[in-house]
């Protein structure tokens, strides 16, 4: 029962008190439960964040569920998950019957200006964090660097182009260079 009410207060305050989404909640996420709680390694953070992305949900919400299982089954994932996502639906509902005027306030409106540079700086944070943690191998920074350059430009020139599908185009780059690298070599150029 501790592990569930602390998977749940965890997940709870990364949900309270991050601003911007599932990709500022990353680093925080690392934070708490790959150096506080030692509850999985650099090396699984890094697949969980692959993973979430690619799956249907938010990624937060993904990563918790996952860490939640990984420490206590079911009922783990469903405590990280309540506790990551309660805080938001709890505020957001609160709000919800007078947000335009709560967002009129020349001091609020001020205030969530500047949430979203602390937003970008924490996304940025997640993405230096992960890059440091890589394989210091060439194929996954070729992998990186291409897609980057690939994202800028996409949005750069405002080009109707899916995240999804490049990273669809990255993962089936890999693929084929993991098969190619795999293949048994052929002795003499006949089968045997």
């Amino acid at each position: 029962m501790n592990t569930l009410a602390d998977l749940f207060v965890t997940f709870a305050k990364i949900g309270t008190f991050t601003f911007g989404g599932g990709y500022a909640m990353i680093s925080l996420i690392e934070n708490n439960c790959v150096e506080q709680k030692n509850w999985i390694t650099h090396d699984e953070m890094m697949n969980v964040a692959v993973i979430a992305e690619s799956t249907p949900g938010p990624i937060a919400i993904n990563a918790a569920t996952y860490v939640g299982y990984k420490m206590g089954g079911l009922a783990g994932a469903v405590a990280a998950t309540l506790g990551i996502v309660m805080p938001s639906f709890l505020i957001i509902f609160a709000l919800s019957s007078w947000l335009d005027q709560f967002l009129g306030i020349t001091w609020v409106a001020s205030a969530f200006r500047g949430v979203r540079m602390a937003v970008g700086i924490l996304i940025l944070d997640a993405a230096v964090t992960m890059i440091r943690k890589m394989q210091k191998k060439p194929l996954p920074r070729a992998i990186m660097l291409c897609s980057c350059a690939a994202m800028m430009l996409i949005n750069l020139f405002s080009w109707r182009f899916s995240s999804i599908s490049l990273m669809l185009i990255a993962g089936a780059v890999s693929l084929s260079v993991f098969w190619i690298k795999a293949a048994p070599a052929q002795k003499g150029g006949a089968d045997q």
